[in-house]
């Protein structure tokens, strides 16, 4: 194979990837503000970072519009301790009333079960909009290949 069929395949490649990446984005209805209805997950792994991921999906809902957002939070490792009730932050945040906010609105919560066993969350203390999930890691990927956007705050 020469250099210049090489080039062209790697551009094909590179292509076809950034094609796949738009995949579905032509459909989507118009939102407030000049966006497009969106779907996101973010991913919660840090207890000290509840309350900005927190506040950064209300502001996405505040500025999309809560029927063009399909959202859902998964919360693992030291992050799985937001949707803990009672727990706080290292600033004192408390998260209840943030997330029963937040899932009136539509977002879905979801915990992942490694993160319950290892941490020794007991279930009565989850935050009843939580579900729980086999994995957080494979959750995102997973909402990832449905076409979700990634957001890590």
């Amino acid at each position: 194979m020469t250099i210049k069929n090489t080039l062209m395949l790697a551009a094909a490649g590179v292509l076809a990837v950034s094609l796949a990446g738009c995949a579905g984005t032509a459909d989507r209805a118009p939102a407030k503000n000049g966006y497009k209805a969106q779907k996101v997950v973010y991913h919660m792994n840090d207890l000290n970072w509840g309350y900005r991921g927190l506040r950064n999906m209300k502001n996405h809902l505040n500025a999309l519009g809560d029927k063009n957002l399909k959202a859902v939070m998964v919360f693992h490792s030291s992050g799985g301790f937001i949707v803990v009730d009672g727990k706080k932050d290292k600033k004192g945040h408390k998260f209840g009333d943030q997330i029963q906010e937040l899932a009136n609105r539509g977002v879905k919560f979801a915990l992942c079960a490694n993160t319950v066993r290892g941490k020794k969350i007991p279930k009565d203390k989850i935050n009843l909009n939580a579900e729980i999930v086999p994995s957080g890691v494979a959750e995102v990927a997973e909402l990832q290949f449905k076409g979700y956007v990634y957001v890590k705050p």
